[in-house]
């Protein structure tokens, strides 16, 4: 019997439950304090999950296959999205950045579509051109082009952490598809010497990067925020202040019930609350990567894969700059931050992750050429031998 499947059910319902539950314990003194209402942003959390939901369960009953046929579609919608954001007067502006489109008075973030909508489109060209990606123009040149299209309308926000995340999170995927490293190579270095240049010349992310290589000094300062969650984890110790208890959530830590909610849960619930998280996404990523092994097909297989990479690279990332294991990037923690347009997106993987598990068996998901090269191996067996595969193909 495949659990991977189960687990993965069982995990997120865990980790929207204790996100629920947190964001409430979180964020009800400042819910009410600027809103009037301790439960205002529960209550918009819940709406959008009950969406999620649904969306979970429409992508979980829909033959992922299908949407192939519509991946260039919904490419095209979201970077349609990502360039009416930056439109004055279309898109919201926040402390900034102008990240987000008002949809029926609800805040929708075109960058949490366009990281599914990219790992989407990049599984179904790397599944068809499998036996081209040694040239230079399918292997490289376009997915290349898209990608860089996708990560410089997101830069343009500006929003560097989703930024790094979508770039990582491509390059990752174009690796286990075997892609021609002669052309990414000096390609990812171009790019992320480019990216370096912009967050020293940019104040705000210059401040960030040296309050994280000497956060005590910056305490009082750009690190401020680091040094109250790292304050926050110390308070709670081993078991914790309890459900409600903690005193960071006291206007002491900004913003603790979006990005910097991990801090709260390690200071009411302590270290054995932080371990059952990290936990609780480790499973989620081997589950993830199980599903996509077992796929029939190279678009499942690098589907499964690009959204477990999301998911799990994402998670880590706000974990690592909560605990001042990397720089200040503004990226929620999956299932548990507050932000409706993240859950959706979250919630939106795993049902396509369930849908690869229950559609990815049929022999019929492959098309004619990847059968070909399928039947090469007496047994598929795992995303390393489709890099391997792809590497000998493309000499």
């Amino acid at each position: 019997m495949n659990r991977a499947p189960v687990i993965l059910v069982v995990v997120t319902l865990a980790l929207v439950t204790l996100g629920v539950v947190m964001l409430f314990s979180t964020s009800a003194m400042y819910a009410r304090d600027r809103y009037g209402d301790a439960h205002y942003l529960l209550k918009r959390q819940v709406v959008w999950l009950a969406i999620g939901m649904v969306a979970c369960g429409l992508a979980a009953n829909c033959p992922y296959p299908r949407l192939r046929v519509v991946a260039g579609v919904v490419l095209a919608v979201s970077v349609l999205l990502l360039v009416l954001v930056l439109v004055p007067g279309l898109g919201v502006k926040v402390g900034g950045a102008r990240r987000w489109l008002s949809l029926a008075g609800m805040r929708f973030q075109p960058s949490e579509l366009a990281k599914l909508a990219l790992v989407l489109w990049l599984a179904h060209w790397l599944a068809r051109e499998k036996r081209r990606l040694g040239r230079f123009g399918r292997g490289f040149l376009i997915p290349a082009s898209v990608v860089a299209v996708v990560c410089g309308l997101i830069l343009a926000e500006p929003d560097f952490g989703t930024t790094a995340l979508v770039g990582a999170v491509a390059m990752g995927l174009i690796f286990v598809a075997g892609g021609p490293w002669r052309f990414w190579v000096p390609a990812i270095v171009l790019g992320a010497t480019g990216f370096g240049v912009l967050v020293a010349t940019n104040p705000v992310r210059a401040q960030r990067l040296m309050a994280f290589l000497d956060l005590e000094k910056y305490k009082a300062g750009a690190g401020y925020q680091v040094w109250q969650a790292i304050m926050a984890f110390g308070s709670g110790g081993a078991q914790g202040l309890g459900l409600g208890n903690s005193r960071q959530k006291m206007f002491y830590l900004p913003e603790a019930h979006t990005d910097f909610i991990f801090p709260i849960i390690g200071e009411e619930l302590g270290l054995l609350g932080t371990l059952g998280v990290l936990g609780a996404f480790l499973a989620l990523v081997i589950s993830g990567i199980v599903i996509s092994c077992r796929a029939r097909d190279f678009f499942g297989q690098y589907l499964g894969f690009g959204l477990t990479l999301l998911l799990g690279l994402q998670a880590l990332i706000n974990i690592g700059v909560v605990t001042a294991w990397l720089p200040t990037k503004g990226l929620p923690l999956p299932f548990i931050s507050f932000g409706g347009s993240n859950l959706l997106m979250s919630l939106t993987a795993v049902g396509l992750l369930l849908s690869i598990h229950r559609y990815g068996t049929e022999k019929t998901t492959t098309t004619g050429e990847e059968q070909e090269i399928l039947s090469r191996q007496p047994e598929w067996e795992s995303l390393a031998s489709v890099a391997g595969q792809g590497g000998r193909t493309n000499e």
